[in-house]
């Protein structure tokens, strides 16, 4: 960071939680090996005094193998970071990057004990690479505004036809 960079953690708190388990009680008589699908964003919202609200969202659906719900968990949890003197784009990287690193052992925390709390083993989240997401989000971010550069200054073609 910067030499007058200041950045720290003011308030950590869950904004939202839920658990859903559709096919309990039945889904317990079946043996646990599920196939777990993992979303994860997190959006910023600036606040007075340069602060910022953080928020990791983080929605885990587990399907036993036939592909049938054995349970959904998503899971919000927030801070507020205050970060000050760092140039836009370094600005973004802290928010996108930094926080969410920050929150990601809360959210794992949460999942695990909401899964078991539900009857289900713990999850055990593997750890997330927040700066590897937000390199490829810039790179896909780069590649859509090439391609849209490029389709503005090639003439347009027209629509295939559909019969």
């Amino acid at each position: 960071m910067a030499d007058n960079a200041e950045f720290g953690l003011e308030r950590l708190y869950l904004k939202d939680a839920s658990f859903e388990s559709p096919r309990s009680p039945d889904v317990f008589a079946e043996a646990w090996k599920p196939e777990v699908q993992l979303d994860i964003s997190s959006r910023t919202r600036g606040l007075p005094d340069d602060r910022y609200e953080v928020v990791l969202t983080v929605t885990v659906h587990a399907r036993n193998r036939e592909g049938n719900t054995s349970l959904i968990i998503e899971v919000q949890q927030a801070g507020i970071f205050k970060v000050a003197g760092l140039p836009p784009d370094k600005l973004k990287r802290v928010t996108a990057t930094v926080c969410p690193n920050l929150l990601f052992p809360y959210v794992r925390e949460t999942v695990d004990n909401m899964a078991v709390r539900g009857g289900f083993p713990a999850l055990m989240l593997a750890p997330v690479n927040f700066e590897l997401l937000f390199d490829e989000a810039l790179k896909q971010q780069a590649n859509r505004d090439a391609a849209a550069s490029k389709d503005a200054t090639e003439p347009a073609e027209e629509p295939p036809v559909q019969h």
